[in-house]
């Protein structure tokens, strides 16, 4: 941009522009993936939707490239285009809670960790990530998995309204009855429809929930996926529980003895009577005694903040994911291989539980298509040393490469890595595609917001 264009924007706005010769700007590019290095031309700290507005007005005006970041952790980066502009959201944030309609309203820059501590208050919850330093913006329109979603399905089936500043730069509020079009896209089709500055979400009761941890020597790895394949579809909706590979993190609770070793487990979240809790988890040694289980009564945020130290922001990151309907033998088998080859300490695998009641919610009802799915998971490659980078990477692909086969066809949008494709955008959504095309043709013809897993116009009927 030339001088001229820039005091103009900042002429404009009642927030900041911060651009390379400021000092603040190398602070700005640091985003939760530390992979990722780009170089937007300035960063737009917008103070409040009207600022939303004059920014989109005037990236589309002179043809600049926008990208939208609210907590900043897009695997691929998403939130930062080399000389573009990136709208930042994050002094839009705060949550107000509604204790007796029991909703909340969310700025659109807020974290994870607002919603829950201010819900929590109220004995209160809904359904996102498990990382309380994710952006409820970004989670949400991807559709949003976390321990709550067996029993109150994914954060897109609890979002009640959504304020949106679209391409042309009006403001909407999208509903079930007011631009129903555009909410049932925004329901899991990504940041492809415009700029939501504020959510309205439904929420539940949950205040103390029970959290267990469950490890097994690797050597068990297959017995224990067999088992956790058909205990868990079974299992009451208020049993939540994603399976993991990793090493084991040197930090309490795990017992020093099993520092630093490779192991399987299963993080489980009961969200129902904590005297029940106990006889939940005595299946546990069904597939063979484990090398440790844990079980502590929380406050859900406690639960929800527990892999912020373990995972900070600025690690190196490679992601890939997939929906998977079954966990067959032959998915086992690779899952067995990669899992003894964990390229770092760090590096793992998860799958995520998505049905129970997220399963119940019909196909068609929101843009996320696989409501037929068991599981979303991810094969994640992480390190903090930036030589280490592509032995990450390589690993992740490799992975995913052999288990794809295995998989439903698609994955969630939010862990898609960068570099995937069109045509795995278009796995993701399936026969929901086509009718994302034409919402995005009626919200957004240019394709102004296409740093994202970009869905592109449909053609002029």
């Amino acid at each position: 941009m030339d001088n001229t264009v820039l005091e103009g924007m900042r002429d404009a706005l009642r927030g900041p522009v911060i651009t390379p010769p400021d000092d603040e700007y190398e602070e700005s590019r640091k985003i939760y993936n530390g992979m990722i290095d780009r170089r937007p031309a300035a960063f737009v700290r917008c103070a409040d939707a009207g600022d939303v507005m004059d920014a989109v007005d005037f990236v589309r005006a002179h043809g600049l490239a926008p990208a939208v970041r609210g907590g900043g952790h897009s695997g691929s980066g998403l939130c930062l285009v080399d000389n573009g502009i990136t709208i930042d959201l994050s002094p839009i944030h705060g949550v107000r809670v509604d204790p007796a309609a029991r909703t909340a309203q969310v700025g659109g820059g807020s974290l994870l960790g607002e919603l829950d501590h201010a819900a929590h208050s109220f004995g209160l919850g809904t359904p996102s990530g498990i990382v309380s330093t994710t952006g409820v913006g970004g989670l949400t329109l991807g559709g949003g998995h976390g321990h709550l979603t067996r029993k109150y399905g994914l954060s897109v089936d609890n979002l009640l309204s959504a304020d949106v500043v679209l391409a042309d730069g009006s403001f909407v509020t999208a509903n079930e009855h007011d631009h129903p079009d555009l909410f049932w896209a925004l329901r899991g089709g990504g940041g492809n429809f415009g700029i939501a500055t504020s959510f309205t979400f439904r929420l539940h009761p949950v205040h103390t929930v029970t959290l267990a941890i469950t490890l097994w020597p690797l050597e068990h790895i297959r017995e224990v996926l067999q088992w956790y394949r058909d205990f868990l579809p079974d299992a009451p909706d208020d049993l939540n529980g994603f399976f993991a590979e990793l090493t084991v993190p040197p930090a309490p609770p795990f017992p020093e003895e099993i520092h630093g070793q490779p192991m399987c487990g299963v993080v489980w979240c009961w969200t129902g009577d904590q005297d029940r809790a106990e006889d939940m988890f005595a299946p546990v040694g069904e597939p063979a005694a484990p090398a440790f289980h844990f079980t502590a009564p929380m406050p859900y945020p406690a639960v929800q903040t527990m892999f912020d130290a373990l995972l900070p922001s600025g690690l190196q990151w490679y992601w890939r994911g997939d929906f998977f309907d079954r966990i067959t033998d032959d998915a086992i088998d690779v899952h067995t291989k990669y899992a003894q080859a964990l390229p770092t300490g760090l590096s793992t695998m998860h799958m995520y539980p998505v049905d129970g009641a997220a399963g119940r919610v019909g196909r068609d009802d929101t843009a996320w298509s696989y409501r037929d799915a068991h599981w979303s998971g991810i094969v994640g490659g992480i390190d903090p040393d930036p030589a280490n980078a592509g032995a990450i990477r390589q690993w992740c692909v490799d992975y995913w490469e052999e288990l794809h086969p295995h998989s439903m066809g698609g994955g969630y949008v939010n862990f898609m890595g960068s570099g995937e494709g069109q045509d795995r955008v278009r796995a993701t959504y399936g026969d929901h595609y086509d009718r994302l095309a034409a919402i995005k043709r009626t919200y957004d013809p240019q394709n102004l917001f296409r740093a994202n897993q970009n869905i592109a116009p449909a053609a002029p009927v």
